[in-house]
């Protein structure tokens, strides 16, 4: 019997190693949650909601948005944002002298998409800066309904379905993909069977399993990454609904109030839409900052 019993595990073992995607290696990150703290509250004129939270006031060329922050949600992001805001982190400028001033102020909108996003925080202009460090993404994949989700049930998932089979197989180049098409197309089909959010973790993606993450809806206040933890100083404000983008960005934040600026910032076109002014103020009470 235990002969049997080890000839099995044998056959298993190979089978497993043949199909890399016989079984799921998802993990949650180790995450542990911090209080935001407003270093100051900004003055302004502009009437906010009577609900308890932290709001952004953007104010640009072309009007004023209104954003509540998620300081419960995505803390970490949120309090980056603030202190870059209020120029309480120090950064690197282009030139790699350090410094600490308010960083959005000035910027431009330098990416927008219709029916998309309005896209800023480069000190380039350009998509190519940041404050001259990175930190880590703050999603909760399950909380985002991933794990519910087969990879090839869902369309706009395919690159990175894609992209977790070649990165398995380790195929470095056309060639070997041709040499390999049989392989990979079984891996394909095997891979399709898996969660979206385990084909996110094979390709890099940390996710937590503590915080209360949101879709990207419209008027979705996310981070502009450039993959996998990548976060720096680079944020966009949604359009529209991108379901597409649930589980690759952080989602920090909620537009309150200047629907119909972000559809003037889209309009006016890349880099024609400058920010003025990001005010930052706290109107939690003592019980919903530390909840």
């Amino acid at each position: 019997m235990r002969i049997i019993s080890g000839i099995l595990t044998f056959v298993c073992f190979l089978a497993c190693n043949r199909n890399p995607f016989a079984q799921t290696r998802y993990q949650p990150e180790v995450y542990t949650p911090s209080a935001v703290v407003v270093p100051r509250q900004d003055m302004s004129v502009v009437p906010l909601p009577e609900k308890p939270a932290i709001y952004a006031i953007f104010l640009t060329t072309q009007g004023t948005m209104i954003v509540e922050l998620f300081d419960q949600d995505a803390p970490k992001t949120v309090q980056n944002f603030i202190d870059l805001a209020q120029g309480e982190k120090e950064f690197l400028t282009r030139n790699g002298q350090k410094v600490k001033k308010p960083f959005y102020d000035g910027l431009t909108f330098h990416r927008v998409i219709e029916n998309f996003m309005i896209q800023g925080g480069c000190p380039n202009g350009d998509g190519t800066g940041g404050p001259g460090y990175r930190f880590d993404d703050e999603i909760n994949g399950k909380a985002l309904g991933l794990d519910q989700m087969k990879a090839g049930e869902t369309p706009y998932y395919q690159y990175q379905l894609q992209k977790a089979v070649v990165s398995e197989l380790q195929i470095k180049n056309n060639e070997e993909a041709e040499a390999k098409r049989e392989l990979i197309e079984k891996a394909f089909e095997d891979a399709k069977k898996l969660s979206v959010l385990e084909i996110l973790f094979r390709i890099g993606y940390k996710y937590n399993e503590i915080l209360k993450s949101h879709k990207a809806l419209k008027g979705s206040l996310a981070m502009a990454n450039a993959g996998p933890n990548t976060n720096g100083s680079q944020f966009f404000i949604n359009q529209v609904d991108t379901p597409h983008l649930d589980g690759l960005h952080t989602v920090f934040g909620q537009l309150i109030s200047g629907a119909d600026v972000v559809d003037k910032i889209v309009k006016m076109g890349n880099s024609k839409t400058s920010i003025k002014k990001v005010l930052i103020l706290d109107k939690r009470t003592a019980a919903t900052a530390v909840q």
